[in-house]
């Protein structure tokens, strides 16, 4: 009996949480189609002048050890 209980008791926990969840899901402002295009666009640009600029890091830095090595 009392395993059923606790059984109860979690469902009903759960379906409270889902609940909550799908209220605070409507007070969310979502961006329009547009302003998710940009900023994607945007996040693309800058990893790829991060990865630019660490390739070169990497190559300047492998560039400098062979030297160093191969002295």
């Amino acid at each position: 009996m009392l395993k059923y209980l606790i059984k109860f008791l979690l469902v009903g926990r759960l379906v409270s949480y889902f609940q909550e969840v799908k209220v605070e899901l409507t007070k969310v402002t979502w961006p329009k189609k547009d302003e998710v295009a940009r900023l994607t666009l945007l996040v693309f640009a800058f990893s790829g002048i991060v990865a630019i600029y660490l390739g070169g890091l990497d190559f300047g830095f492998t560039k400098i050890l062979e030297s160093v090595v191969s002295r």
